[in-house]
């Protein structure tokens, strides 16, 4: 595990950011950072190694040309504008679970906010037991703990936070058609881009903590993707022809989520339902509906205050859908 840290290191690389793709001396970083000339030239050696592009001018000093695609705390760090979501940040190059790990961490007393985020996971989580695959250097998998001082019963609220959240980013950042489909999944084109996973400890009356966990395939290839997957899959690569750098992406993510969370806090659920369901698909449209125990048919009319899925069946008033996988008919 590596929490982020103050090391001349990550000191280095912001300075580094700092000039925008201007040289600073060797000089400089020396005296800003209060350490000797050569241990700058160590830590330039360091982050070299890592995979950035650092140019050493004689006379001129450094200047950063580029970087790896990295999720790492201080890459994450950089640049990012939040005021709670991802202060505290941790990073496993590989763990089991980025949301068995925010569980473990919010059980030890982690801030409001704490960003847990992994290269890859070996046991990785989805939806009713079912495991994500979470191969290294490709996408973005990172679980979010918030405390929020809302009623227990209004927790499942917080997926549509995190399902607006990722679909805007992707709207936004990357300029693809995402969309949301109830109760936890992205889609592009009809394939499943990005799934949520959110699991909270309470008691009666409070919350002690909600896990956000969210897993977004950036740049996995067509044949990365296993053979029995119960949905069709894509990636950001695959929607949109070429690869994406996963550091930006998660901070607009980040910066994202906290937006919304926030509005959610101040204002309520229904700001947050209405502007999920302008960006789910299947509004009047006919749906089956798959609850393990039975599947049922008719018109998808939104969601309740709860979250729960409305369905017309056509018997008088909509039924309310808490569980279940659900298809489009037409």
């Amino acid at each position: 595990m590596v929490s982020v840290p103050h090391s001349s290191q990550n000191a280095v690389l912001a300075l580094l950011r700092e000039q925008n793709g201007a040289c600073v001396s060797g000089a400089e970083l020396s005296r800003r950072l209060g350490v000797s000339r050569t241990a700058i030239w160590k830590q330039i050696g360091a982050l070299r190694l890592q995979g950035y592009r650092i140019e050493a001018a004689p006379s001129r000093g450094y200047r950063l040309l580029g970087g790896p695609d990295l999720v790492t705390a201080g890459e994450l760090q950089a640049g990012l504008k939040t005021a709670l979501v991802g202060r505290n940040l941790v990073y496993f190059a590989e763990t089991d679970s980025t949301n068995i790990q925010a569980q473990r961490a919010a059980e030890e007393g982690a801030a409001d906010g704490t960003v847990v985020v992994a290269d890859s996971q070996s046991a990785g989580k989805g939806r009713m037991g079912r495991r994500w695959t979470s191969p290294a250097g490709v996408n973005l998998y990172t679980s979010v703990l918030l405390r929020p001082a809302v009623p227990p019963l209004r927790a499942p609220q917080l997926t549509f936070v995190a399902a607006l959240a990722v679909a805007r980013t992707i709207r936004e950042h990357c300029g693809l058609p995402a969309e949301v489909k109830w109760p936890n999944d992205i889609l592009l084109d009809g394939c499943k881009v990005a799934g949520l996973l959110s699991e909270m400890s309470a008691e009666s009356e409070r919350i002690h903590y909600v896990v956000l966990g969210m897993g977004l395939n950036v740049n996995m290839d067509a044949d990365q993707f296993p053979a029995d997957l119960r949905y069709p899959a894509t990636s950001l690569k695959l929607a949109a022809g070429h690869g994406w750098d996963r550091a930006p992406l998660a901070r607009h993510l980040y910066r994202l989520l906290e937006e919304i969370y926030q509005q959610f806090l101040d204002q309520g659920f229904a700001p947050i339902a209405r502007q999920w369901e302008e960006l789910c698909p299947w509004s009047g449209r006919a749906i089956e509906v798959d609850r393990g125990v039975d599947c049922l048919r008719g018109t998808f009319a939104g969601i309740d205050e709860n979250g729960a899925l409305l369905l017309d069946i056509g018997s008088g008033s909509p039924i309310k859908i808490y569980a279940g996988d659900v298809r489009p008919i037409d």
